[in-house]
């Protein structure tokens, strides 16, 4: 899988798992992703670099608690992401 490329989910998927920790994991990986472009554009947009920032954290303690939760799903979705997998804290 490309690493640029966004993840789509099924519409019928999108409507009954919204909250669901892989569907917002997923969907945090798209946000991350569109941008990163935009960051190689505006070094200098601090407050863009700010939510950055918060997304990327919100979807590391997602990932750490899938990752206690079920080890299995938590594989799968860092092979199906194409991420590094996270650091034990």
């Amino acid at each position: 899988m490309v690493k640029n490329s966004l993840i789509f989910i099924s519409q019928e998927n999108k409507k009954k798992n919204t909250g669901s920790v892989e569907f917002q994991i997923v969907s945090f990986t798209n946000k991350i992703r569109r941008l990163t472009p935009h960051f190689e554009l505006h070094k200098k947009d601090y407050s863009s670099q700010r939510g950055l920032r918060k997304i990327l954290e919100k979807r590391r303690r997602l990932l750490s608690y899938l990752a206690t939760k079920n080890r299995l799903r938590y594989k799968k979705l860092i092979s199906q992401l194409d991420i590094r997998e996270s650091k034990p804290r």
